[in-house]
Order: C-alpha cells, then structure tokens, then sequence
C-alpha cells in the first residue's frame, strides 16, 4: 500500500512563455458545484440539488517573490495555457520505500489580479496575480481524472463523461 505524504517540488510553465522563474506558490482552483434548494411536494424538508456537469467560478493565486517579467507578461489580456507539474512522495509501506508520483495541473487562465507587493530594503515584494480559470485538467500519473471545461459543456471525472448526454440533448 502506498500513502501520499506530500508534494516534493513543482515548476510551472507558460505555452508561450516557458518556465515561470521566482514563482513561490499557487493556490489551485475551487471546485465548487452550484445548487439550488430544493422544497415541495414528496420532499420532507429542503435540499441541495447539484446542476448536472456546471462548476462555480474558479480562480488560481500565484505568488511571485518580486515582479518577474514573467509575472508581468502573465497580466497581458488573453488566455494563458499554464501548466504545473509536480513530484508527489508517496510511502510504499510494504517496501518501506519512498517512490514519487507525477501530478499535472492544466489550466486556461485570465488576469484578474495583480498586487505588485510591497517595496522594503532586504525583503521580498510579495508579488502575487489572481487569474480567471476557465479550463481546468488534472493528470495523475499521466492520467486523467478531472477535465473542466464550461464552455464546451465538459465534466469528466475519473473517464465518466457527465455532460455527454447535456451536449447531446443540446444538439452539440
């Protein structure tokens, strides 16, 4: 049995601009799935009930140490193809080992954001950039399992196509 412990390291990377340099952190995406109470008739009480295939906005936080030129031309308008690949250490408890694991983030983001930080001699400025993320993949160990793609009605997890019925039914 394997346990996941944490995450070893991880770069990210631009389509267009290649490696993001001084970058600290990324907060990734919320998934949160909208819902609307549900009351009547051969109900007793109130419920929430999911809309089949749609997510809430989502947004993705980088920090920066200071403002990078990559940070800045991250703020052009326009969506930016990131990816963020991670090593993930895993505890192999019947080896007692320790193996990695890849994990990928694939995102199409839009500038919100951007507080440039402070200024302080012997400091870091704290640059940070909020993006609009409308697409959203995740690889684990080169597979997928989530693909969020609102504006073409995706919702994929774990292969399941949840939306291909919605698309269907929409004559998409």
């Amino acid at each position: 049995m394997q346990i996941g412990e944490k995450l070893i390291n991880f770069e990210a990377f631009d389509r267009d601009l290649g490696r993001l340099t001084g970058l600290v952190d990324i907060e990734l995406p919320t998934v949160e799935v909208p819902t609307e109470e549900i009351s009547g008739a051969g109900i007793a009480g109130t419920i929430e009930s999911p809309t089949l295939g749609h997510v809430g906005p989502m947004s993705a936080t980088f920090k920066f140490r200071n403002p990078e030129i990559e940070l800045l031309k991250l703020l052009a308008p326009g969506v930016h193809r990131i990816e963020v690949r991670g090593s993930q250490q895993r505890y192999d408890t019947s080896a007692g080992t320790y193996p990695s694991r890849p994990i990928k983030y694939v995102m199409d983001c839009v500038p919100k954001s951007s507080p440039l930080g402070t200024m302080a001699p012997g400091t870091g400025q704290e640059s940070t950039a909020e993006f609009a993320v409308h697409y959203l993949k995740v690889f684990v160990a080169g597979r997928a399992y989530l693909e969020l793609d609102p504006k073409n009605h995706i919702y994929v997890v774990d292969g399941v196509d949840y939306n291909a019925t919605v698309r269907s039914d929409l004559g998409l």
